[in-house]
């Protein structure tokens, strides 16, 4: 993604730091994984509304991909 330019390596690092919580938290069994029979009990409200990713603010000079 970062070679075609999708993304830029700010990203890309926002997104392995993100993982490598998210990854301590699951080993520790801590932050929203500390519980396992809270979390099994959990259930979507139909009436919330969806989630949206964010959209992103094309850098200076960044060109999207063309073609398939």
């Amino acid at each position: 993604m970062r070679r075609l330019g999708i993304i830029t390596d700010i990203e890309h690092q926002a997104v392995d730091d993100a993982r490598a919580q998210v990854l301590a938290m699951l080993k520790k069994r801590g932050g929203p994984f500390a519980n396992a029979a809270a979390r099994a009990a959990w259930r979507w409200n139909p009436s919330w509304p969806s989630s949206r990713l964010p959209q992103s603010i094309p850098a200076a000079g960044r060109v999207a991909p063309t073609g398939g």
